[in-house]
């Protein structure tokens, strides 16, 4: 897997100042995409173990907030292996830093069916994402207002809360709670 960028003090990807990993590929190719050169698998760098220490790393400060998770995009059948594994270490090492997760894949749909990769993989990183952002990009649906999400089809979802109750429980906005 590649990656785009790290943004090391991010604050317009959640709550708080984050580390954000923005991964490469992505075939939704959303009309006017913030991040259109991150749709080529190729962009960027390759992902090693070196990069995710220093990600680790630069999540250790009290002040960075959590980790959030773009592309590209996370979801992406090619991505999911890799991206399990940063999730999962990203939690065991900070259980206490939230983590989000932007992607164009509808969580109903496309996540929880297990359609797009091996149906364990996407689980494992579900269950080590506290808030995800749902739906593609659309232009015409686009509002600078919105907090934390370009068009107002897209959904931001509390996955933990989601994935208890069986059913699509939205974020409530608060944000010292996740």
């Amino acid at each position: 897997m590649n990656y785009a960028t790290i943004k090391r003090f991010d604050v317009a990807n959640g709550p708080g100042v984050r580390v954000s990993l923005f991964v490469s590929g992505c075939t939704h190719r959303c009309k006017n995409c913030f991040n259109s050169e991150a749709w080529d698998f190729n962009y960027g760098e390759k992902f090693t173990d070196e990069v995710l220490s220093s990600i680790i790393e630069s999540l250790r400060p009290d002040y960075i907030r959590g980790f959030s998770l773009l592309g590209g995009e996370p979801f992406d059948p090619h991505n999911q292996p890799v991206l399990v594994d940063v999730l999962k270490k990203v939690k065991a090492v900070y259980p206490q830093k939230d983590v989000w997760c932007y992607t164009g894949y509808d969580f109903e749909k496309d996540l929880l069916s297990g359609r797009l990769c091996d149906s364990s993989i996407t689980m494992g990183m579900l269950e080590n994402i506290d808030i995800l952002v749902d739906g593609k990009f659309v232009e015409e649906l686009k509002n600078l207002t919105l907090r934390f999400k370009g068009s107002s089809n897209q959904r931001i979802i509390d996955v933990k809360k989601s994935l208890a109750t069986g059913e699509v429980i939205l974020w409530d906005g608060d944000t010292s709670a996740v």
